[in-house]
């Protein structure tokens, strides 16, 4: 990205970026513990299909991006992968008792119902400020389709994280099978016996995708003279090219698998 680039789409993130959390507090000391003891054991005893992980880079902030129809749709992507994955939890998770210990041991991050979706997506911006990996279900919430497709339509909010940090890589992950393994509603308790495949898909960044030929394809001059819009015409602008994107990241899941 030249420095004019630079400069225009850091003056497009400070208008209508996702503002960063001052401060994220992250608890796993025993994360790393967790992870060397059970991830051999779950991976020799669950009938796991893997492909594409080395899609996902060791450094740099990340975002995984996975269809959501199940209960255990984050145990799967935090077993798949090789970065500690901080997805953001509703703070009814952190109450008591072993779901309390879990959410904390594994580095998952507390959002109050109270300050609602502005607050999870500003500590996701702050984790991927400092490098981290962050979690993320585009549909916004679990399928509750009882039929095929199970996939919903993608909300922008991961367009506007990777908007607000573009050299973020995006990461699709398709899941399949984790319904079959645990259905909400249903079922009180995994079914490990139940095959999931999961494949790991070839990311990009906001940055790259915004000059894509197959992205949103916009020259240098396009994007300087989007930092001079009127607010209502940056609004208009950004939630286009957002909607473009979070469209293509559902078909790559859907490409990728994803039911």
């Amino acid at each position: 990205m030249s420095e004019a680039r630079q400069e225009a789409w850091a003056t497009i993130v400070a208008r209508s970026g996702i503002r960063s959390a001052d401060t994220v507090e992250l608890r796993y000391p025993n994360y790393r513990r967790i992870r060397v003891l059970l991830n051999p054991v779950m991976r020799l005893f669950l009938r796991l299909r893997m492909n594409g992980l080395h899609h996902v880079p060791r450094h740099g902030p990340v975002i995984l991006a996975a269809n959501h129809m199940s209960h255990v749709d984050p145990i799967m992507v935090i077993m798949a992968t090789r970065r500690k994955a901080h997805y953001l939890a509703k703070d009814g998770h952190f109450v008591s008792g072993p779901r309390k210990w879990l959410m904390n041991a594994t580095g998952q991050i507390e959002t109050h119902r109270e300050s609602g979706a502005r607050e999870a997506l500003s500590s996701a911006v702050a984790l991927l400020e400092a490098s981290k990996a962050v979690g993320i279900f585009p549909e916004g919430t679990r399928s509750k389709r009882t039929e095929e497709p199970f996939l919903l339509e993608g909300k922008t909010g991961v367009a506007r994280l990777a908007a607000t940090v573009p050299h973020a890589t995006v990461i699709p992950v398709a899941l399949v099978g984790t319904r079959d393994m645990m259905q909400p509603s249903t079922h009180k308790f995994p079914r490990f016996w139940r095959r999931v495949h999961i494949t790991i898909g070839r990311g990009t960044t906001w940055e790259d995708w915004l000059s894509h030929a197959n992205g949103a394809g916009l020259e240098t001059d396009e994007v300087v003279a989007m930092a001079t819009m009127s607010d209502d015409e940056l609004d208009a602008k950004m939630a286009v090219l957002q909607r473009q994107f979070t469209d293509q990241l559902m078909a790559s899941l859907k490409h990728l698998g994803a039911p």
